[in-house]
């Protein structure tokens, strides 16, 4: 089945620092475990055990109203076994590239969208490590635009985490993430030196638009 090749996103004259994708272990161990696996669980709990009354107490011709009902009702727990049997496939279309132009991010269930973060959009970088991130030695680095903040955790693209909220970009449950943190931090930070003081940060040769970043 064919997909997005993110690297046939990035402009010819990009150079790919650092490329990547989530760790596939962690991955799947927060789809499970997530906020909504309590509620799921209390949700199925008292919705089986109405329709075990129901099957006991016989239900007559009322069966065929309560149990199209009870389908119906446990939706919660529908979907959250949605979000964890989906998971492999979700991981399968996330992927995250740094280049020394900006940020890309795909991901997606049955759609795939590919996100592009330039660093001179970019005001924040953060770390992040769930529990889970920390019993497998993964991090989240989380990339923040200006006057735009937003929680670490989310519940859209599996729950857990998203990717891109907003107007940020989040590259989640990688194991270099602490490399990829100093990475974009250095080139956001010469990004944004470059733009605001050009005459004294730049080379005595300078090419103009076609300079190209050398420190990575």
């Amino acid at each position: 089945m064919g997909g997005i090749e993110l690297e046939k996103m990035i402009g010819r004259n990009e150079r790919i620092i650092w490329k990547g994708v989530p760790d596939k272990k962690c991955f799947v161990l927060e789809s499970v475990f997530n906020p909504m696996l309590p509620f799921a669980l209390i949700w199925a709990i008292i919705d089986f055990g109405i329709l075990g009354v129901a099957v006991k107490e016989g239900a007559g011709e009322a069966g065929a109203f309560i149990f199209p009902f009870m389908l119906l009702h446990l939706m919660p727990v529908w979907l959250y076994l949605g979000g964890v049997l989906f998971s492999v496939r979700r991981h399968r279309n996330i992927k995250y590239a740094v280049t020394d132009r900006g940020i890309y991010v795909s991901g997606g269930v049955f759609t795939v969208n590919v996100e592009m973060k330039p660093f001179a959009e970019i005001s924040h970088i953060k770390i992040h490590q769930g529990i889970i991130d920390q019993y497998i030695g993964v991090g989240d680095v989380i990339v923040e635009s200006a006057g735009f903040s937003a929680p670490a955790q989310t519940f859209t693209f599996r729950f857990g985490k998203q990717n891109v909220q907003g107007r940020n970009v989040s590259i989640c449950d990688i194991p270099d993430f602490q490399g990829v943190y100093n990475i974009i931090k250095d080139l956001q930070t010469d990004v944004y030196a470059d733009t605001m003081y050009p005459n004294d940060y730049r080379p005595p040769e300078n090419h103009g638009y076609n300079t190209k970043y050398t420190k990575h």
